[in-house]
This record gives C-alpha cells, sequence and structure tokens, in this order.
C-alpha cells in the first residue's frame, strides 16, 4: 500500500453490477419443448402397445424354476418369436396345463422334443436312450419320475417339461399336466425382473 503521511491508503474498487436478463419464451422455445412432449408420449405409447401386443407379463408362482426364476418374480413372455421358429430344448416356456385356458399359466423349461422318446430311470433324464446333461444348469437327480418311469413317446407337436427345482416341482411328470401341446404353449421367457413377492 502507498504511505500518505504515514498511514497506508486503501484503493477504493469499484464493484462491477450484473443484471440477469430475464428469460423471456419465444415461440421456438415453446415448440422446441411440445415437439420434445410429443415425442416422449409416442415413445411411451409405442412400448405400451408392443408389450401388448408382442409380450404378456406373469408373476411366478411357486419355487419349481429356482434358482432361475424365483417365486414372486415378474415374468415377460415374448408371444411373437414361436410363430417364426419351434420350441428349443432348454427353452423356459409359459403353457397353460391341459390346454385349459382357464388355469394359471406355468413357467418351465423344455428337456424333450416333439418325436423324442423320454424316460425317467434312478434320478437321471433319459432322451432316446442317452442320459439328458445340460452343459449350463445342474440339476438335482430326481426323486420321483412319475408317468416318464416307463418312458414315454412324444408325438408330433408335444413337448416334456421339466421344473429347475426337480424335486419340487409340477411338471411333465405328473399325470394331470403330462406333456406339453405346441397349441398350449403361449411363448417363450424373455426376462424377469423384480425380487421375491412379500
Amino acid at each position: 500500500f502507498p504511505l500518505v503521511e504515514g498511514y497506508p491508503l486503501r484503493r477504493r474498487e469499484r464493484g462491477l453490477v450484473f443484471y440477469e436478463k430475464k428469460r423471456v419464451l419465444s415461440k421456438e422455445l415453446i415448440a422446441e419443448l411440445l415437439s420434445w412432449l410429443f415425442y416422449t408420449l409416442i415413445a411411451i405409447v409405442s412400448a405400451f402397445l408392443l408389450v401388448q401386443g408382442f409380450g404378456y407379463r406373469i408373476r411366478m408362482s411357486g419355487s419349481a424354476m429356482l434358482p432361475e426364476i424365483a417365486d414372486g418374480q415378474s415374468v415377460f413372455i415374448d408371444r411373437v418369436g414361436y410363430a417364426f421358429s419351434s420350441p428349443k430344448r432348454g427353452d423356459i416356456v409359459a403353457f397353460y396345463p391341459n390346454g385349459n385356458e382357464n388355469a394359471r399359466l406355468m413357467v418351465r423349461r423344455i428337456i424333450a422334443l416333439p418325436g423324442e422318446n423320454v424316460r425317467i430311470e434312478d434320478g437321471l433324464v433319459y432322451i432316446n436312450d442317452r442320459i439328458y446333461a445340460d452343459a449350463e444348469h445342474s440339476f438335482d437327480r430326481i426323486a420321483d419320475g412319475g408317468i416318464a418311469v416307463g418312458g414315454l413317446a412324444l408325438q408330433d407337436k408335444e413337448y416334456f417339461v421339466l421344473g429347475d427345482l426337480r424335486n419340487a416341482s409340477e411338471d411333465s411328470r405328473s399325470a394331470e399336466i403330462g406333456t406339453v401341446s405346441a397349441a398350449s404353449i403361449v411363448g417363450r421367457v424373455w426376462f424377469t425382473w423384480g425380487g421375491r413377492s412379500d
């Protein structure tokens, strides 16, 4: 600081004053907002129509598909895929037991395909006299082979399904369910979300 007669002088600084310009809604801004809102609504409606038209949502009931699908999880079913291709071994499908559309949809894994012979013996699944082995999953030995103990010959468009939790599943081994016809399959499980129900 400069000294004047022994006292420091302070430099006075003038502060700058900024004036905030008020934002004015222009026609361009309104048009842009309406455009954004319009396209957002179109996207929401399109997604809704796609889900309703091509998909189906159910809630898993029971522990038959553990650990893949837990009780209470939401399951999204692809209803269109099988219009262009046939179900494959290992697919998890939703179907009406005995083709009864008034019954609750069941979700199980396809094990044997049309034209194959399936048999359960000593806790193991045999398809065309060969032990069925899934490279991606390991399953418990089956305690009760049900109607598949003596072997089943699958007819055209018939599938044999099992739950992943083999000894806690009602599936094609049960006489009440039996083999699953292609006509009773609603679709393939596409994905799941959510946790167990409380």
